[in-house]
């Protein structure tokens, strides 16, 4: 057949319906064995409406920061009742959401001063993954319903920023007797991609770690990155990439970047795209929670080749 009959999509209509991308679906189905479309006499992929479901539910719980390699081991039936609790809980997110009310009340200095204060009362790693991580997401799903104006995120996002630096220039540097067992980082998007706010959050937690950071802000060219990561001494180049950039353009760039670099340079990998996901990526993928555990690993190959 070579239109979707009855009870079935295209890859397409899967795409615009569940708002998850081609690519992601492509890279699903080759690492997770999901989504399993049938094969139309074209070869083109058709979507049962339940697996269509299904994705809907993943796409859901992925934008409350869930990850897709655990939910699409779960049947539909958990994914609701995942989705049922996470909607619970993001009730609970009410403390959350006074930051929103400042952003829609356009009070950007009150919310600077609030961000801040929950720095100081809870600590930089509790604040980046108790208090921003759930926030940015929060910050995404008001933008996407519309219930955040574009200006009013801008506004969130230069009042994190601004937060952000003041805080982590006030984390002790450990001494220069340390510094050989600590990497210095280099931190940037490469041309196309915007979003930051990931990769800072990042930084701070390397800071903490002891690790000399080194931020250039977004969208560096290639080659322009790989002169940094020589001019600064670089052991690793960390990357963050949104789920909006385009899977070529960020295989494309890795790879330029891998060939550019000295073998010894490490590329650390952020973020949802689709692309880092894939086994032959070279760059290793990282999540916020394990950056100390991956800094201790970094910290023995280094003893190990010294």
């Amino acid at each position: 057949m070579t239109n979707p009959g009855p009870g079935f999509l295209n890859i397409s209509s899967v795409e615009r319906e569940t708002g998850l991308s081609k690519d992601a679906l492509r890279v699903w189905e080759r690492r997770y064995g999901f989504p399993s479309p049938l094969r139309d006499e074209a070869g083109e992929r058709l979507y049962p409406v339940e697996q269509v479901e299904k994705l809907h539910l993943i796409k859901q719980l992925m934008d409350r920061g869930q990850r897709p390699g655990k939910l699409v081991r779960e049947d539909a039936q958990a994914l609701r009742r995942l989705a049922a609790t996470a909607a619970t809980e993001s009730g609970a997110s009410a403390g959350l959401s006074r930051f929103i009310d400042l952003c829609k009340a356009h009070r950007g200095e009150e919310l600077r001063r609030e961000l801040f204060q929950s720095v100081l009362r809870l600590g930089m790693q509790a604040f980046v993954m108790e208090v921003l991580a759930p926030l940015n997401t929060l910050v995404g799903t008001e933008w996407a319903s519309g219930r955040l104006a574009v200006f009013e995120e801008h506004l969130y996002t230069e009042a994190v920023q601004s937060v952000m630096r003041r805080a982590i220039g006030s984390i002790p540097q450990p001494g220069a007797e340390d510094a050989p067992a600590l990497p210095c980082i280099v931190l940037t998007t490469v041309p196309g991609e915007l979003h930051t706010l990931g990769l800072m959050m990042a930084e701070a937690l390397f800071t903490l770690e002891g690790a000399r950071c080194v931020p250039l802000g977004a969208q560096m060219p290639v080659s322009e990155i790989v002169r940094a990561c020589e001019a600064h001494g670089a052991d690793i180049l960390a990357l963050s990439f949104s789920s909006s950039a385009r899977s070529a353009a960020v295989t494309q760039a890795l790879a330029d970047l891998r060939a550019g670099l000295p073998a010894h340079v490490e590329i650390w990998t952020g973020g949802r795209c689709a692309a880092l996901a894939r086994p032959a990526a070279p760059a290793a993928q990282l999540e916020l929670e394990h950056i100390a555990g991956a800094l201790h690993v970094w910290r023995g190959r280094r003893a190990a080749s010294t």
